[in-house]
């Protein structure tokens, strides 16, 4: 097994990191690009960062500029902006830093992992091959409390509902 060092992260761990009062999003959509904020964009619908503590080099966080803390109560607007924002970062992010992938997530709620559980976010990760790739660790190890048949007997019904 190979190690990977991320001594920057230590700061992040330890709650060393001069957490900002508030949200970061919501101070971003008030403050113009800059280096010191990480803000790459903005506008009325939504903010691009990159990521202070990032999992791989572009790291970037895309969220609403309005305070939601689930999917289900953005409006239109504001999906259509970031589902075509995502793509952009993707071919922006290939452009500059030629990674080989990506792995693209949204962790809806605290207990699904959600570092900023009241203002969604989508993390964006360009991946390269041989990288750091945290999911060897948990490499079959998997927890699912319920058969997937039981599952699937349960979820169906909403997908065929209007």
């Amino acid at each position: 097994m190979k190690n990977l060092w991320t001594p920057w992260r230590m700061e992040y761990i330890e709650g060393k990191s001069g957490k900002t009062a508030g949200c970061i999003f919501c101070a971003a959509r008030d403050r113009p690009s800059s280096a010191e904020d990480l803000i790459l964009f903005r506008d009325a619908a939504l903010v691009v960062l990159m990521n202070r503590f990032p999992y791989a080099n572009g790291h970037l966080l895309v969220a609403p500029t309005r305070h939601v803390a689930d999917l289900c109560d953005l409006h239109e607007s504001e999906q259509s902006a970031i589902a075509a924002m995502l793509p952009r970062c993707l071919a922006i992010l290939r452009r500059q830093l030629k990674p080989a992938g990506f792995n693209i997530g949204l962790n809806l709620g605290e207990a699904a992992g959600a570092g900023l559980a009241s203002h969604l976010h989508w993390q964006v990760v360009p991946r390269w091959h041989g990288d750091h790739n945290y999911l060897t660790v948990l490499a079959e190890i998997r927890t699912i409390p319920e058969h997937i048949e039981a599952t699937f007997a349960r979820l169906l019904p909403e997908f065929q509902a209007d």
